[in-house]
């Protein structure tokens, strides 16, 4: 089945995240279920030449989750779910 939600549907994806993914010729969110969020994060820091926030990547994480499952709970829809995820594990 097509899923046929567009990138920016998703929450927490706004103009800048959009520009990042055509960036990363990200064209659809199918293709975005296939992604992994720290190579995409790492590739959009070589692009630019410099380490992003770390949130950049919490919210790559977040939208591929939402690509992957349309019903993910609605806090896990938020991208700050996902930066306590990535400090829970990095605290371990």
């Amino acid at each position: 089945m097509v899923d046929k939600r567009k990138l920016g549907d998703l929450a927490g994806i706004g103009k800048a995240m959009l520009k990042d993914f055509e960036r990363l010729d990200v064209k659809s969110v199918e293709q975005l279920a296939g992604c992994d969020g720290l190579e995409l994060y790492q590739r959009i820091g070589a692009m630019d030449g410099q380490l992003h926030d770390p949130c950049v990547l919490d919210t790559y994480r977040c939208a591929i989750a939402q690509a992957r499952d349309p019903g993910l709970p609605a806090e896990q829809r938020k991208w700050w779910w996902w930066s306590r995820q990535r400090l829970a594990e990095k605290s371990k």
